[in-house]
């Protein structure tokens, strides 16, 4: 998935960089004919063909990046992806559906690490009834609109990633072994076992707390984003007029459409980057919600 989405996030880059050399062609045309007829300057020819040359730059940078990353899917897949498989931007890509809320902390039971803890367990002849209600918090993990629960941001101490969780062992964890147990070593194993146990639980919690507060800080940063672009758009849309109509320098317009092209760019990473954080909150909750 992650693969994927770097495909799609450097193929709406390429988008933007090609459309961009476009326009910086365009305007080079423009530019050439006014000096002609001596409106422009020499500078604005200069600083358009500079123009020109670093969005062919990043035209070619970005037909790089989207080179590699379709081979690192295909090395995934293990066979050629086809054209008509591949994501031409992240529009065209569908987000993964939104947890609920109210969900509960049993779906990390499914986890593999977990999973292999329990087995650990049984292996030291646990119970592991008795140490899921032992060290298992059951709580809600998600609030409205799959933000962080105040049961889950409690747990690890209001975002001080201190466990807060005291373990409650109203029944024996091990059943059965009775010689074993005198062992020392047997012992040890199963301090171990419980140790590991412990550590994985805990580490399940805070992934999904990391998971969900970012996927919060990731939506307002993309609106922002987005506000931006839009602003920009028509700071640059403005400039391109005013130059036209000679009652301003090429500079203006230069600045414009840098800042709208980094602005672009910020806007496909933090799509990207929301996009991605929501398959690594699938992950870090055992698979799905």
């Amino acid at each position: 998935a992650q693969a994927y989405l770097a495909v799609a996030a450097d193929a709406e880059g390429l988008r933007l960089s090609r459309d961009t050399f476009e326009a910086q062609q365009a305007m080079l045309g423009l530019i050439q004919k006014s000096r002609d007829l001596g409106v422009a300057s020499d500078l604005d020819l200069s600083q358009s063909q500079s123009q020109v040359e670093a969005a062919r730059a990043d035209v070619a940078r970005y037909t790089a990046l989207l080179a590699v990353d379709q081979n690192a899917l295909a090395v995934l897949v293990g066979a050629p992806v086809g054209a008509e498989l591949l994501p031409e931007g992240l529009s065209a890509v569908s987000a993964p559906r939104a947890v609920h809320s109210g969900l509960s902390s049993d779906v990390l039971l499914r986890r593999p690490d977990i999973l292999a803890a329990e087995h650990q367990l049984r292996a030291a002849n646990a119970s592991i009834g008795a140490a899921r209600a032992a060290f298992f918090p059951r709580i809600s993990l998600t609030a409205g609109a799959g933000s962080v629960s105040s049961e889950l941001s409690a747990l690890l101490g209001a975002g001080t990633g201190t466990w807060s969780f005291a373990p409650q062992i109203v029944a024996p964890l091990f059943t059965g072994g009775a010689n074993l147990a005198r062992l020392e070593a047997s012992k040890l194993d199963r301090d171990i076992a419980v140790a590991n146990y412990e550590r994985a639980i805990q580490r399940a919690f805070a992934e999904v707390q990391n998971a969900l507060t970012l996927q919060t800080t990731l939506v307002e940063q993309r609106a922002a984003e987005e506000a931006l672009v839009e602003a920009l758009d028509k700071t640059y849309r403005l400039s391109d007029a005013r130059f036209k109509a000679g009652l301003d320098s090429y500079l203006g317009v230069l600045v414009a459409q840098r800042s709208l092209f980094a602005a672009q760019q910020s806007l496909v990473a933090v799509r990207l980057a929301e996009q991605a954080n929501r398959v690594t909150l699938y992950k870090v909750l055992g698979g799905g919600a």
